[in-house]
């Protein structure tokens, strides 16, 4: 698998992202994020995927490519991103 190329990433008790490039996929100027919300009370949501490309789901690779990007988000909060798996991504 090619290498992430990460454009931003913040980490915080309250969620936060990162964000990579998909230039290295073949996307070129395309953007992928993945994110945790704060729902309050102490709770994180769901770990979630968004993208600059429309129907990016359809996609095999970026599939592929958002559920290693999700993976990535979970080590760096140390967490188990199945713990949060079909968790609500937002309080609204």
């Amino acid at each position: 698998m090619k290498k992430l190329n990460i454009t931003r990433e913040s980490v915080s008790t309250r969620g936060g992202g990162v964000e990579i490039t998909l230039d290295n996929f073949g996307y070129e100027e395309q953007r992928m994020t993945a994110y945790q919300n704060y729902l309050g009370g102490g709770m994180l949501g769901g770990v979630g995927n968004s993208c600059t490309m429309t129907d990016w789901e359809e996609d095999e690779t970026l599939v592929i490519v958002a559920k290693r990007l999700r993976q990535h988000w979970a080590d760096l909060m140390e967490i188990d991103v199945d713990d949060f798996e079909g968790l609500s991504l937002s309080a609204y």
